[in-house]
C-alpha cells in the first residue's frame, strides 16, 4: 500500500515555514509511515508513504523524490539490515543520484557506516527525536534539490553543446589542393589540446575551422564558446571573460559567471585577438600561462579547463611586430597555426561553394531550387571576391531573393566592380596582346577574348556582341582555347 499527499506549495502553514520539497517514507510499519507523514507534512510541501519496498521501482518511476527515507528491515525478526542494503542499491541504480536517508532500529552505527558506505546519505535511529528528523530531512532535501538542478543544467549544457556542433552549421567546404592542406593540419591537431592561432583575411572561414577543430576533438561533446574581441569594449573585456560578483562595479546587480568558466570542459573560439590592446593582451596572457581567473570584486581563483583557439585577420609580420602584438602571448597562442587562403586562391571551391548556398537559401526563402548558369560560373569564379566566401554568400543570397528565373545568371550577382585583371576593353574594339609584339592570330584571339569575358564579367550575351560574333561562336572559340 501506499499514498499520496499532495499539497499546494506554501510559504507557511500553522505558523510554520514549510520547504517545497518531495519526500517518499519506505517503513513496513504503518505507524511508522503515519508519525514520519503527520509530523513532515508539516514541514514540507509533499510526503508520500509506502508500506512495501516492491512500490519503489515504480514510484520512482512517476515521481522525482527529492529525498527518501528507507527503513533497514522488512521481514519479522530481521535485524541485519541486509534487505535495507539492497533496496538502496536498487534506488541508486534507477536514479543515481537519490538522496536516501536509512531508518535503522539496529545495528546503530556499524550499521550506518555500511550504508553511507553504499551511498546512503544520513540515516536516522528510531525512535527518533522529532527536531533532528525535520532537519536531517531538510538538509537531504535541499542536496536532493540541489543534486537535481546540477542533472538538469548538465542535460541542458550537453543539448547546447549539440546543437552547437549540429549538422545544420555552416559546412567546410573546400575541394582546391590548398584547402585539402587545411583539412589535413585540421585532422592532426583536433585530437590534440594544442592551442590553435588561425589566420586570414576577413570572409575567409577562420570560425568555420574554428568549430570544425572543436568537432573532431575530444571535447567535441562539450561547450563551443565564441568571443568576438573586436567587438568588446575595453571596459567590459574583464567582466566578459573573467566574470564578476553581485556589486563589484556600478551596474553589477547580480553575480555573473565568465565565459572561460562557463565554457569549462570545453572550446573557446577567440576571435579577433589581434585588436585587443596590449595592456589586455597581458591580462590574457597571465590567465592562459595560470588557467584559473578571478571574478571581479572576488579575491578566489578559479580553475578552468578549456581549449583555446584564437584568429586575427592581421597579417602574419604585423603580429611579429612587438609594438603591436606581445610575442610571449603570440608563442602561447600559436602552438599549431593555420593560414586560411583567400577566396581568389581557391576557385576550384567557389563553384561548390555556390551551389551550397544557392540549394541553402532557395530553401529558406522557399523558392524552387534555383540552378546556375555556365556564364555565371565563370564570372563568380574570376571575380575577386574582396570579402571572400562572406561576400560570396551574400551575393548568393541576393541573387536567390531577386532573382525571377529559375536559373542564376551573370546579371543576378549585381558585381558592379571589376575582377583583378588586365586592362579593358571598349565594346567592339579589338586589342593585341602586349599588344602589337605579338603576332600569333590564335594567341591573340585568345587574349582578346578572355580580356572581353572579363570586361564583360562573364555575360556571354554582353562579351559575344562586342566582339562582333554570335553566343554559338564565341562558345566555340572559348573551347578552341580552353576558356
Amino acid at each position: 500500500m501506499y499514498d499520496n499527499e499532495h499539497i499546494e506549495p506554501v510559504i507557511y502553514r500553522d505558523n510554520l515555514m514549510v520547504i517545497e520539497g518531495k519526500i517518499l517514507i519506505v517503513d513496513d510499519d504503518q505507524d511508522i509511515l503515519t508519525a514520519g507523514k503527520l509530523l513532515l507534512k508539516r514541514h514540507f510541501s509533499q510526503v508520500m508513504i509506502c508500506n512495501s519496498p516492491q512500490n519503489i521501482p515504480k514510484l520512482m518511476l512517476d515521481n522525482r523524490f527529492d529525498a527518501v527515507m528507507l527503513d533497514m528491515n522488512f521481514s519479522p525478526g530481521e535485524s541485519s539490515g541486509a534487505q535495507g542494503y539492497n533496496w538502496l542499491k536498487k534506488i541508486l541504480e534507477i536514479d543515481p543520484q537519490s538522496v536516501v536517508v536509512l531508518i535503522t532500529a539496529h545495528g546503530g552505527i556499524d550499521v550506518a557506516v555500511e550504508a553511507m558506505k553504499l551511498g546512503a546519505t544520513d540515516f536516522v535511529a528510531k525512535p527518533w527525536q522529532n527536531e533532528k528528523l525535520v532537519a536531517t530531512l531538510t538538509a537531504a532535501v535541499l542536496l536532493g534539490q540541489t543534486r537535481n538542478e546540477a542533472t538538469e543544467l548538465r542535460h541542458t549544457n550537453q543539448l547546447l553543446a549539440k546543437d552547437t556542433n549540429s549538422s545544420q552549421q555552416q559546412p567546410l567546404l573546400a575541394q582546391s589542393s590548398v584547402m585539402q592542406q587545411v583539412h589535413s593540419l585540421i585532422e592532426r591537431t583536433a585530437p590534440t589540446d594544442a592551442n590553435v592561432l588561425i589566420l586570414g583575411e576577413n570572409g575567409t572561414g577562420k570560425e568555420l575551422v574554428a568549430r570544425e577543430l572543436h568537432r573532431q576533438s575530444l571535447r567535441a561533446n562539450q561547450v563551443f564558446m565564441s568571443v568576438d574581441l573586436g567587438a568588446m569594449s575595453e571596459t567590459l573585456f574583464e567582466s566578459e571573460l573573467f566574470g564578476h560578483k553581485k556589486g563589484a562595479f556600478t551596474g553589477a546587480n547580480e553575480h555573473r559567471v565568465g565565459r572561460l568558466q562557463a565554457a569549462n570542459g570545453g572550446t573557446v573560439f577567440l576571435d579577433e585577438v589581434g585588436n585587443l590592446p596590449l595592456h589586455l593582451q597581458a591580462k590574457l596572457l597571465t590567465i592562459l600561462e595560470q588557467r584559473k581567473v578571478t571574478p571581479l570584486g572576488s579575491n578566489k581563483a578559479i580553475a578552468f579547463d578549456v581549449r583555446i583557439i584564437a584568429a586575427t585577420n592581421i597579417a602574419k609580420q604585423d603580429l611579429t611586430d612587438e609594438s603591436r602584438f606581445r610575442q610571449d602571448l603570440l608563442f602561447r597562442l600559436n602552438t599549431v597555426e593555420i593560414t586560411l587562403p583567400p577566396l581568389r586562391d581557391r576557385t576550384a571551391d567557389i563553384e561548390p561553394i555556390a551551389q551550397h548556398y544557392i540549394a541553402f537559401y532557395s530553401r529558406k526563402y522557399k523558392k524552387v531550387e534555383k540552378t546556375i548558369t555556365a556564364e555565371a560560373v565563370e564570372l563568380i569564379k574570376h571575380y575577386a571576391w574582396p570579402g571572400n566566401v562572406r561576400a560570396l554568400r551574400h551575393a548568393i543570397e541576393r541573387a536567390v531573393i531577386l532573382s525571377e528565373s529559375e536559373q542564376l545568371s551573370a546579371d543576378d550577382f549585381q558585381l558592379n566592380y571589376l575582377p583583378q585583371t588586365s586592362k579593358s576593353i571598349e565594346p567592339n574594339t579589338v586589342q593585341t596582346s602586349q599588344e602589337t609584339a605579338e603576332l600569333n592570330l590564335d594567341k591573340v584571339e585568345k587574349s582578346t577574348i578572355e580580356t572581353a569575358l572579363k570586361q564583360y564579367r562573364y555575360n556571354i550575351s554582353h562579351t559575344a556582341k562586342a566582339l562582333g560574333l554570335t553566343r554559338a561562336a564565341l562558345y566555340r572559340r572559348m573551347e578552341k582555347h580552353g576558356l
